[in-house]
C-alpha cells in the first residue's frame, strides 16, 4: 500500500484516505464523495464512504439513455464534474482518473459525486512522468513527451468526458486532428458546445482552456453557479 504525508497528520496516511482527507478540508463539497471513517489494518485499510441514494455510475447512466445525452443534461452533469475537479486542484489533490465510471449520478436529481481517488496524487507544479489513470483519458503530451502536468491533464479528461456525453463515442484521431485545426464540429450540437470541446481537447496543453475558466464558458451561462473561488 502507498502512504502519503498530509499536513496536520503526525503519521503517513494510505494514499486514497490522505487525498480524501485533504480534499475535504474546508467547506463540504457536495460533488465529491465524503469519507465518513476509515480503519488501518495490517495488510489493508477499510474506508466507510457516504452512499448517495438512487445512484449509478455515469457509464451505466449513459448506457441507460441510449449512450448519449442532450446538452442540457450533459451541461448539468459537467458543471458538477468541473466543480469537483476544480476543488480537488484548489486543495492540492490531483485525482488523475476523472471518467464516466468514477462519477456517481443520482438518477432522480442528477446530482453528481466524484469517487475513487486510488489513482490520484498530491498536486505538484512539476511534471509527472507516470500516468496512472485510464488510457482513453490520457493526455497526448504523455504519449509524445513522457510527461504531463496535473491541471492541463485534468482539463483534457474533462474534454474527453464531455465529448463522450454529447457525441456518444470517444474522440477518434480524425476528430482530434480537426479539433487541433480548430474546425471540428458535430451535427446537432450548439456552437458553444463545440467550441468548448475544442478548447478542452487542444493537443498543446498550453493552449487548453484554464481549469478555473471552464465554468465561465458561454456553454454554461444558462446555469446559476456558485463561486469557484472559495
Amino acid at each position: 500500500m502507498e502512504y502519503i504525508n498530509i499536513p496536520g497528520h503526525p503519521t503517513p496516511l494510505p494514499l486514497e484516505v490522505g487525498l480524501l482527507t485533504l480534499v475535504s478540508r474546508g467547506p463540504k463539497v457536495p460533488e465529491i464523495i465524503e469519507l465518513l471513517e476509515w480503519q488501518d489494518q495490517p495488510d489493508q485499510y477499510i474506508m466507510v464512504l457516504e452512499r448517495p441514494p438512487s445512484c449509478q455510475d455515469l457509464w451505466d447512466f449513459l448506457n441507460n439513455h441510449d449512450g448519449i445525452l442532450n446538452e442540457d443534461t450533459a451541461r448539468f452533469i459537467m458543471t458538477q464534474a468541473t466543480m469537483a475537479a476544480h476543488v480537488c486542484c484548489r486543495r492540492g489533490v490531483f485525482h488523475s482518473d476523472i471518467k464516466l465510471e468514477n462519477l456517481l449520478v443520482n438518477t432522480e436529481t442528477l446530482e453528481v459525486k466524484l469517487i475513487d481517488f486510488g489513482c490520484g496524487d498530491l498536486l505538484q507544479e512539476s511534471a509527472y512522468d507516470v500516468f496512472c489513470g485510464t488510457d482513453e483519458y490520457c493526455p497526448p503530451e504523455y504519449n509524445t513527451d513522457g510527461k504531463y502536468h496535473g491541471k492541463p491533464a485534468t482539463v483534457w479528461s474533462l474534454g474527453v468526458l464531455l465529448f463522450v456525453l454529447v457525441c456518444g463515442r470517444f474522440p477518434e484521431p480524425n476528430d482530434l486532428e480537426m479539433i487541433y485545426d480548430g474546425i471540428w464540429s458535430e451535427p446537432g450540437l450548439s456552437n458553444e458546445c463545440c467550441q468548448l470541446i475544442r478548447s478542452l481537447l487542444q493537443k498543446n496543453p498550453s493552449r487548453r482552456i484554464d481549469l478555473r475558466k471552464i465554468i465561465f464558458h458561454e456553454w454554461f451561462k444558462v446555469l446559476s453557479l456558485r463561486s469557484v473561488t472559495e
